[in-house]
Formats: C-alpha cells, structure tokens, sequence
C-alpha cells in the first residue's frame, strides 16, 4: 500500500472516529433533554444521533475488514467489504433514524396535546449539539475538498465519482444532522410560541424525512459499488490510450473496468495485436503491458489482456450490445 493510500486510509478513519465520538455525545445529551422538554422533535433528533453513531461503528468495520490482504478465498480481495458496511450504515440511517422520527412525529400531531416544559433545556442542548455536529462537519468537507483537489475535480464533482464510501456517508449524516437541529429549533420554538405541539410534530416529520432521503442517496451510492461499478472515466481513458499506442496493438477492440474496492481496479481488455508476432512476442507484451499500466496508475491491481481477432462478428455484437451502436463507429473505436 502507498504512502497516499494509507494517508488516505488514515483520513477515512479520522473522520469517522471524530463523527462516532460527536455523535455518541449529542445522542445523550439529546435524549435526556427530550426526556426533560417533552419534545417530540427533540427525541426524534436523539434517535438520528443514535442512528449515526451505529454509522459510524458500520463504517469503522468496514474500513478495518475492507483492508485484509487477498487469499484463497477472495483473491481479489475484501475492498467490497467496504460498499457492504457502508450499505448497512445506510439502511442504519432509515431504520434507527427515519422510522422513529416519523412515527413521533405523526404520533405528536395526531395524537394527544403534550404540554412543553423547559424549553431553554432543549435550545442550550440543540447549540452545543450545533457546534460539535459543526467540528465532525467541517472534518468531512476538509477531506473531501483535499481528495478532490487531489483528483482535479470539482468538489461535487468528486462526490459523484468517489469510490470511498466513509467521507461521503460522513459528510452527508453530518449535514442532516446539522439541518435536523435546526428544524428541532424551530419546532420547540414554535411550540413555545404558539402552544400548539403541532409544530413539533410536524419538525419531528421533517426530520424522518431528511433521513429517509439521505438513507436513499447512501444506499444508491453503495448499490452501485457492490454491483460493480467502472473505474473513473478519466482512468479508463488513460488506460484505452496507453494500450492503442503500444506497438504490438492493431486494434483495442473491448475494455472493461471495475472497482473492487477503494483505489483497487480490475482491468479486462481485449485487443488485437499484429498478426506477425509470435505467441512469445504476445506473451511477453501482455506482461509489460500489465506492468506498465499498475505502474503507471496506482489504482490498477489485477491487468487481463486477451487477444482477440476484432472482425469476430460474435464479439462485435457483445461489444456493441454494453455500449450501444448510436455512434456506428469500428469496433476497436467502440469505448
């Protein structure tokens, strides 16, 4: 592993043992104080900080069993591992967060009145909960503008492509949760001065909400990973490029990439080399080739190079069939 990789690495786990602490804290604070006001939207904000620290703890395992080295088993390894925990985070968020801040929330506005009782409890709470949910925020969006800065990429940019799960669930939880507090505020503000625990029924429902769509973006995320996702488009490119220049290559004729975990890519190309090689010639270009490609692009561990005649009319339709036919281009221009 480089020098990048485990700074990298040691950034995902920083970020998400800031997050876990915050969260468990807040989570505390935040039960007893609902407990104290009465608050609906105060106990549904208790169940999110619950629901974020079980993230965090997912997240925390799926950083430490994604790392283990290929065996038997799994010879490319256990990187997926990280798109299952960070699955399960998801699934966390919804169960633990969403689920339980709908039901107070329409159990408040549907159901018996509750009187409010020392709201200052709840105001004092919801801005320490503010300010330390602030710190494990700022965290997140420091390693994603670093990472994406890194890749030259926009920083939303980044986000869409980003193959670790860890800072993005972080900084995702963590801005629900700093909009969560502040849709609390307003309900226990609201209830104060208007009398009606409506209002905090309804922030409790907002809540749920926050949390179902942000459980929603997460698990597409991770859905996507595990299924199994093709390398960043820039890397492909490099790829396709380094292979049509090398001399014993006619004709690119098919290439197929996919992530296997966080900055591990697998590499299929099928190419048609020039007829007049020998097998020895073939043999010893497919194996600089690999070379050449992990080497050049850190993230590529596993390069298969097949060679392939590029007028096969059953390949052809293969290829066209993934790709399409809109730009009716040769097969070897096929991407």
């Amino acid at each position: 592993m480089s020098e990048q990789e485990e700074s990298a690495g040691g950034e995902s786990t920083l970020t998400v043992v800031l997050a876990g602490g915050v969260n468990l804290a807040i989570a505390v604070m935040k039960l007893i104080a609902g407990i104290i006001t009465g608050s609906g939207a105060m106990l549904s904000e208790a169940a999110h900080s619950v629901a974020d620290t079980i993230t965090e703890v997912l997240l925390l395992t799926a950083l430490k069993r994604s790392e283990r080295p290929a065996d038997r088993v799994h010879p490319f390894g256990y990187g997926k591992e990280r798109y299952f925990w960070s699955l399960l985070a998801a699934v966390s968020i919804f169960a633990s967060g969403a689920v339980f801040a709908l039901y107070e929330g329409f159990t408040t506005v549907f159901g018996q009145a509750e009187e409010q009782t020392n709201p200052i409890v709840g105001y004092v709470v919801l801005g320490i909960g503010f300010l330390l949910e602030g710190t494990s925020w700022l965290q997140a969006v420091r390693q994603v503008r670093r990472d994406s800065r890194a890749e030259g990429r926009s920083f939303f940019g980044y986000l869409r492509m980003i193959d670790d799960p860890a800072p993005k669930t972080v900084l995702f939880e963590d801005s629900a949760a700093l909009v969560g507090l502040l849709l609390a505020f307003a309900g226990i503000g609201l209830h104060q001065l208007t009398g009606s625990s409506v209002w905090d029924g309804l922030a409790s429902i907002l809540i749920g909400l926050l949390l179902a769509f942000v459980a929603y973006l997460l698990g597409r995320t991770n859905r996507g990973l595990l299924i199994g996702r093709q390398a960043d488009p820039r890397l492909v490119g490099h790829i396709r490029d380094h292979l049509a220049a090398a001399p014993e290559i006619e004709a690119l004729v098919d290439l197929q990439t996919m992530l296997m975990g966080t900055d591990h890519v697998l590499v299929c190309a099928r190419v048609d080399f020039d007829d007049a090689l020998g097998a020895a010639d073939v043999e010893r270009a497919c194996l600089r080739l690999a070379d050449e490609l992990s080497g050049q692009f850190g993230d590529v561990r596993e390069v298969f190079i097949e060679p392939v005649p590029r007028t096969d009319p059953k390949l052809r339709a293969t290829v066209l069939a993934r790709y399409g036919d809109v730009r009716q281009r040769p097969i070897d221009e096929v991407r």
